[in-house]
């Protein structure tokens, strides 16, 4: 799995990266939870969600925000953050410049700059949500929300109570043009404590309808 250190805002970015075998494939890039709390780009969340896009066929991006592992800079509250996040994107495009589309994952604080990111980006088709911080963070920029895609929420969240999660797609889902997926999870906490492969399953069948793709189609995936 390619180590690849690329430039943002602040400095260097560490990532990882996984290409895609066909020229025009899709991008995914997968956002971590909050640098303050723990969150790393090896958060188990992420590191699966980065694999379920792997598998897919796409040409994947997860990386350490500014001041996390080996990422140059230190944490800026989710500005520079989301600086990080459009410059990731920036070099997933440069090594893959035919790719027809693009997609956005997040958990936690990485959904919030995700979603903030499809904002500003018209090539991103679709969004996985994972858990976002809706009663921590302001969303009232998702107006209007740009893309479809998959909030996904444990209704044992104990850091983003559900009911701030359903106001967030409440309101989304008053916008014509775009359909919000709204998942929520028995049992699950924030940190989907031995939720994880439930997820996965969730986020894969989201992603495999939208795509229109079986099982049958995944390709074999090794690395690390």
């Amino acid at each position: 799995m390619p180590e690849v250190i690329f430039n943002g805002p602040a400095g260097r970015l560490e990532g990882r990266f996984h290409p895609a075998k066909k020229r025009n494939a899709p991008i995914a890039l997968v956002l971590h939870p909050h640098p303050q709390f723990g969150g790393t780009m090896n958060n188990q969340v992420v590191y699966q969600l980065y694999y379920m896009y792997a598998q897919r066929g796409f040409a994947v991006l997860r990386f350490n925000f500014r001041g996390v592992g080996r990422s140059q800079g230190a944490f800026d509250h989710g500005q520079g953050e989301l600086s990080d996040a459009a410059a990731a994107l920036d070099w997933a495009q440069t090594v893959h410049p035919d790719a027809r589309s693009c997609w956005i994952a997040g958990f936690s604080f990485g959904a919030w700059i995700g979603m903030q990111l499809l904002m500003r980006r018209p090539e991103v088709e679709g969004f996985i949500s994972v858990a976002p911080p809706a009663n921590l963070f302001d969303f009232s920029f998702l107006a209007p929300c740009p893309s479809s895609g998959l909030i996904i929420h444990g209704d044992n969240d104990k850091v983003v109570p559900l009911k701030d999660s359903q106001t967030l797609v409440d309101k989304l889902k008053t916008q014509k043009g775009i359909v919000i997926d709204h998942q929520i999870m028995p049992g699950a906490n924030h940190f989907f404590e031995n939720d994880v492969d439930d997820l996965m399953d969730r986020c894969g069948n989201y992603l495999d309808r939208r795509l229109g793709i079986t099982p049958q189609d995944y390709l074999p995936i090794s690395g690390s």
